[in-house]
């Protein structure tokens, strides 16, 4: 019996040949989105009762979407770690099992965010923009063990965040709305304290956390006004932790001195968002978790969760494939 699945996941679109005859024998009828960045609800509309799983990416499966998927779909397969954008109290209700890959981009992203202090504090793409511009200005720039990081959302990215900054001597703070391991807080030497502390003493904010209904424009218009002068804020978290009217507010009155964003409330990012207009703004398209060898490993994954979900027996190219890791329902970031 063959099931038919909706793929929409941009990373996975490109390279679903490579699967596409293990796929058939087992079954599977692949039915593949066009798609830039996300499917919404009038997009996923089409698709409702006409499949068994979904192959997805941060598509809008709210409450609504997956009642009218159901009875029919049996199984949700993450491309990735972050689930925010599927409705799990309602999938849980209908029966329908989300599955993700934890632990998928951790070292990755941390390096974006490493990379953003970096070109920060040493005038990086600035330096680049004056030299080739005709200019020799020497940009004043201040080395990392000088400075304060702040951390929102102490889990696995936000651990390695800290870990790697704690190479390059800066002093740590971090906050959390869950406790945080006390071992790794002695061993790396990090403050864990309140997020007002937090934003008033650090040189960078290096946003973690989870999207949920209580991190939703958690760096508001009160929280910015809070912030050190002369501060930089990073986020390849989730774009609506960040109120971007409050951000770009922020960055044109200089309560912020610059701000690194790999992630946006509304994806592709507008073409008229005033960020594309700002000067002290590095953009990139939500590609932090950059790393072939790791979308492999979650390609892989992603298919052996599907096909778990769906009870369909494994295919010996994905039995014997790289492992990701882990196959599992949702587990904190």
């Amino acid at each position: 019996m063959s099931c038919r699945v909706l793929l929409s996941a941009p990373y996975m679109i490109p390279v679903i040949d490579r699967f596409g005859r293990m796929l058939a024998d087992a079954g599977i009828e692949l039915v593949v989105a066009s798609v830039p960045e996300r499917l919404d609800e009038a997009q996923l509309a089409p698709y409702a009762g006409k499949v068994d799983g979904v192959i997805c990416g941060d598509d809008r499966l709210s409450a609504q979407v997956l009642e009218a998927f159901s009875p029919r779909l049996r199984v949700i397969s993450k491309w990735g770690t972050g689930i925010d954008s599927i409705d799990q109290l309602a999938a849980k209700r209908l029966g329908i099992r989300v599955c993700n890959t934890p632990d998928a981009f951790t070292d990755a992203v941390a390096d974006s965010v490493l990379g953003y202090v970096l070109a920060f504090a040493r005038k990086i793409p600035w330096a680049d923009r004056q030299l080739k511009a005709g200019g020799w200005a020497k940009l004043p720039g201040v080395a990392l063990h000088e400075c304060t990081l702040g951390v929102v959302g102490v889990g696995r990215i936000g651990k390695a965040v800290l870990q790697r900054a704690g190479a390059f001597k800066m002093r740590l703070l971090g906050n959390d709305i869950i406790a945080v391991d006390a071992a790794f807080v002695e061993r790396n030497v990090v403050e864990i304290t309140d997020l007002t502390s937090l934003l008033r003493r650090s040189d960078f904010i290096s946003v973690n956390c989870d999207l949920n209904p209580s991190s939703h424009h958690l760096i508001g218009h009160e929280a910015l006004k809070t912030v050190k002068p002369g501060a930089f804020l990073i986020n390849t978290a989730r774009g609506a932790v960040v109120d971007e009217a409050a951000l770009v507010e922020a960055l044109q009155q200089g309560r912020l001195a610059g701000a690194a964003l790999d992630v946006y409330e509304d994806e592709p990012l507008p073409a008229d968002s005033p960020l594309r207009r700002l000067e002290n703004v590095l953009l990139a398209p939500h590609n932090a978790n950059s790393s072939p060898e790791a979308w492999e490993r979650v390609h892989v994954n992603t298919l052996r969760n599907l096909l778990v979900g769906l009870g369909i027996e494994m295919p010996s190219g994905l039995a014997s494939g790289p492992r990701a890791s882990g196959i599992g329902e949702q587990e904190p970031s």
